[in-house]
């Protein structure tokens, strides 16, 4: 079967997953992370792209973000993977792909799954074995979240605001939401919308968001069940 088109729509946030080819590194060093990190920095101001969580693994990445224009979100990821490649084979001498195709993203209903997804993305160091606590891994948003750094890329949701009416209250909210994690289900529909491309949340939602795009935005009810066999991560 085809690959569905990717669909991005302004003022929804979006979960976007990029793999490296055959899964491999995507950064060396951390002279290789903070350059990616710099890139997703300056073509989301560029494009008009908040994001809102991260996490950058060695052989892939996660990003939770809101793009203000339907085009920024492929215009940001399509700026920041042909620079990352260029600064990356010329650093590394190396020739050809870096990325595992393109990348992957869906829609999420932010009141249901916002939260959800950056506690996912959060434990995504533990999940791989890499560290006990999210906040021992450097390199994603949560340690900023929970007030214990301050990073620049991150443009917090007004769901994440919405935890506490101070920052102390939220960071200390938003902790407790990580520490609780995610029940298994949870788990497995943001795996399994982020690499299908359906967009994740309540009917309702998905039957408004329909309205606006002639691209199918949920599986069909005939046929065989999606399959989720491979881990984003």
């Amino acid at each position: 079967m085809a690959r569905q088109p990717r669909l991005t729509v302004a003022a929804y946030p979006h979960h976007v997953i990029q793999r490296g080819n055959d899964r491999q590194a995507i950064v060396r060093d951390d002279a290789d992370r903070q350059r990616l990190l710099g890139l997703w920095q300056e073509h989301a101001q560029t494009f008009k792209v908040a994001i809102h969580a991260y996490v950058l693994m060695d052989n892939h990445f996660h990003l939770l973000l809101t793009p203000e224009t339907d085009e920024g979100l492929p215009q940001m990821m399509q700026a920041v993977g042909r620079a990352y490649v260029r600064y990356f084979n010329l650093r590394h001498q190396r020739t050809g792909t870096l990325w595992e195709g393109r990348y992957r993203s869906n829609l999420i209903e932010s009141e249901r799954y916002l939260l959800a997804c950056m506690v996912y993305i959060d434990l995504n160091p533990v999940r791989a074995g890499m560290v006990a606590q999210p906040a021992d891994f450097k390199w994603s948003s949560h340690r900023h979240c929970i007030g214990q750094a301050s990073d620049k890329l991150v443009t917090p949701h007004a769901l994440f605001w919405g935890l506490g009416n101070t920052p102390f209250a939220r960071e200390a909210a938003y902790a407790e939401l990580v520490q609780a994690g995610l029940a298994q289900s949870e788990k497995e529909q943001l795996t399994r919308s982020a690499l299908s491309g359906w967009a994740l949340g309540s009917a309702d939602f998905v039957s408004e968001l329909q309205q606006s795009t002639t691209r199918r935005l949920a599986p069909g009810k005939a046929g065989r069940p999606f399959k989720t066999n491979r881990h984003p991560g």
